[in-house]
């Protein structure tokens, strides 16, 4: 059974660490506003399976740390929940959602109508570029 919904930020943060940065304390994966975001998880047979954050600043908003366990990768769950994020989007009338995406997910984003909107940039030593989708 899929479920999908709104969680609390601390809910997020061991499923970002495993999943994104590893090799760093957890502490590197906590936003200094986590406690501003709105925080989203894909659960399967109620496990926390896939989690991504949204910043929303007016009509604008960015999502952050967008990840999905990896023995769950590749079966959609990513993709259902960022359907369910734009969808959400569009009931807080959200205009523009964007993110800073990680190079190697460029193509994942581009299947959902994102664009690209800047030239590639670094964060603790990986090279990302931003993506936005006009909602």
């Amino acid at each position: 059974m899929i479920d999908l919904k709104q969680i609390r930020a601390d809910e997020t943060w061991a499923l970002r660490h495993r999943v994104m940065w590893p090799d760093k304390p957890i502490d590197f994966v906590i936003l200094p506003n986590d406690e501003e975001g709105l925080h989203y998880g894909l659960f399967e047979n109620g496990q926390l399976v896939s989690v991504i954050s949204m910043f929303v600043r007016g009509e604008q908003a960015q999502f952050r740390k967008f990840a999905t366990d990896t023995a769950y990768q590749s079966k959609g769950y990513g993709s259902r929940l960022l359907v369910y994020l734009i969808e959400t989007s569009r009931d807080l009338n959200i205009k523009e959602l964007n993110c800073d995406a990680r190079i190697t997910a460029i193509s994942f984003y581009k299947r959902f109508g994102m664009e690209i909107d800047s030239e590639v940039f670094q964060k603790s030593g990986k090279d990302f570029i931003r993506m936005s989708l006009k909602i």
